[in-house]
């Protein structure tokens, strides 16, 4: 058919050009919206700016097809033969190209928002700068594909094939990205906010400087992958490998690194103040001058990784042998306004073979102090104060407390090291007299810290017990928060029980406790610990009905609800 006579039968009204033959046509700028195509052979046609929005091309050959700027919104592609087509800045946006041939096609800048392009076949294709906001891009293969500077929010690359393409800078923030081949893909300067990257493939890419926030990359294979001076704050890791991988310089603040495999990789300079590393391997990794502030090592393997010059400020360390570690020295502390390490440990030397293995077990940040009785809260708060105004810029916490028979434990964590048998002694020292102060001076402590002090018109004898019940309560709160955020649920609920039915005992209500302090508390402390929540879940499985029907067991069930909800 002639192209004239083609164009005359369109505008009469004729919409039906299914397997009609227009190859070589020049159709620069016409309208042929919502026609129908269907395996028409437009092999070479010119249709640069022309309308095809809704159209029908199912199946048709577009092969060397000039559709520069065309419109094509809405319109049908699915499984047509665009091999080497020339489609920049064309209008795609909710066109659907699935199963299509795009090998060779060039789209620099076109507007795929919202494209069905599940399964596509491209080699080499040419995506650069293009809009695929929303795309559906499953199982997709876009091998060696250049996606430079190409925006993929919020698309859907589940199982995609990526292999060896070119992603700089490229926006994928939110995208699906499960299961997805990116090995050896050029991700340089990518931005990757909250990405779902699990079970990915990233073996050898290149993800220098990425913006990995928040993204979640469990499982995913990174071994040898280039990550230096990325974004990974709060990302999640968990069972990902990571071996050899180069991590110079990479902010992982509170990353979730549990089972991570990082043998032999490269986290020079690296800041991991705050990450949990649970599980993880490090054997052989090199650490030097990492910021490891807040950090939490639960059974990390660390044999043979090199610790020199790292920043240990408060980090928690939990059966984890240091004696194997390369280490000549550490800092024990930050400081914030020079953002520069602090406080060099050995000061005037470096560690011998294994001695920081040996610091940690003699000379620690934890504090382990033992009392005849339970101690009373207000005098160990000031006690602890008194302790931190002697030694310069000394920060104690409370970690754990225990009371089991006779034996009531303490356990507190130091901002640095120190000798834990000496500063324990200096607070069994002071505490005697501190309680006798507390206790001489509690109700002028309560009145200037405004804590329910009775009105004058009450009788003395009256005031004096709202004063006692006043006291009991605020000392017993205070207990019941610090055994709830140290202890494990099957020991807290029966410690906390007993102290629920010593303040019945002194007609005290405890529903406002039960709701509010002890199921907020553990609300609290299950969001910040994965592995309390577990316990928590565990807790409930297998508790008494005795415990669990307990004014305590009431108010764990409530919290653990709660948790479900969130």
């Amino acid at each position: 058919m002639q192209t004239q006579e083609f164009l005359q039968r369109y505008q009469q009204g004729e919409r039906n050009f299914s397997h009609i033959d227009l190859s070589g046509a020049s159709l620069s700028g016409v309208n042929l919206r919502e026609i129908d195509l269907t395996g028409a052979n437009l092999t070479g046609a010119n249709l640069s700016w022309s309308f095809l929005s809704n159209a029908k091309l199912i199946g048709a050959c577009l092969r060397r097809t000039d559709l520069r700027s065309a419109v094509l919104s809405g319109a049908n592609l699915g499984q047509s033969n665009l091999s080497g087509a020339n489609l920049a800045k064309a209008d795609l946006r909710l066109a659907s190209l699935e199963a299509a041939e795009l090998n060779w096609a060039t789209l620099p800048e076109a507007d795929l928002g919202g494209a069905n392009l599940q399964g596509v076949k491209s080699d080499q294709i040419n995506l650069a700068g293009a809009k695929l906001d929303g795309a559906k891009l499953m199982a997709a293969e876009l091998m060696e594909a250049n996606l430079n500077h190409a925006s993929l929010v919020g698309a859907n690359l589940t199982g995609a094939n990526l292999r060896e393409a070119h992603l700089v800078e490229a926006n994928l923030r939110s995208a699906i990205l499960r299961g997805v081949n990116l090995i050896e893909a050029d991700l340089n300067g990518a931005q990757m906010r909250s990405a779902n990257l699990t079970g990915a493939d990233l073996h050898r890419a290149v993800l220098a400087g990425a913006d990995l926030t928040e993204a979640v990359l469990d499982n995913a294979d990174l071994s040898r992958a280039n990550l230096a001076g990325s974004y990974l704050l709060k990302a999640s890791f968990k069972k990902a490998l990571l071996l050899r991988a180069n991590l110079q310089g990479v902010y992982l603040l509170r990353a979730d690194l549990s089972e991570a495999n990082l043998r032999s990789a490269d986290l020079r300079k690296a800041d991991l103040s705050g990450a949990y590393l649970m599980d993880a391997i490090l054997g052989e990794a090199d650490l030097r001058e990492a910021c490891l502030i807040e950090c939490r090592l639960i059974r990390t393997n660390l044999e043979g990784a090199q610790l020199t010059g790292c920043c240990i400020q408060n980090w928690q360390v939990q059966d984890v042998d240091l004696s194997r570690v390369d280490c000549s020295y550490v800092f024990t502390q930050f400081d914030y306004t020079a953002k520069v390490a602090a406080n060099r440990f050995p000061v005037d030397r470096d560690f011998e073979s294994g001695e920081l293995g040996r610091q940690h077990q003699e000379d620690s940040s934890i504090v382990k102090v033992f009392f005849e009785e339970a101690p009373n809260w207000e005098a160990l708060v000031f006690t602890l104060r008194r302790v931190e105004l002697e030694s310069r810029e000394l920060k104690l916490n409370v970690q754990f407390f225990e009371s089991a028979g006779e034996q009531n434990l303490l356990r507190l964590s130091a901002n640095r090291l120190v000798n834990g048998k000496i500063l324990g002694d200096r607070i069994l020292e002071l505490y005697p007299d501190m309680l006798e102060k507390v206790l001489a001076k509690g109700a002028e402590i309560l009145s200037l810290l405004d804590l329910g002090v009775p009105s004058n018109n009450a009788e003395p004898s009256h005031k004096e017990a709202l004063l006692r019940r006043q006291e009991i309560y605020q000392r017993m709160v205070r207990q019941i928060s610090f055994i709830l955020m140290s202890q494990t649920p099957d020991k807290f609920s029966e410690s906390v029980q007993r102290l629920l039915d010593y303040l019945k005992q002194q007609g005290i209500p405890t529903e406002q406790i039960q709701k509010k302090v002890i199921s907020q508390a553990i609300v609290q402390r299950a969001k910040q610990d994965p592995v309390f929540r577990e316990q928590l879940l565990t807790w409930e499985k297998t508790a008494s009905d005795r415990v669990r029907c307990s004014m305590m067991g009431e108010a764990v069930r409530y919290a653990i609800t709660l948790l479900i909800d969130y």
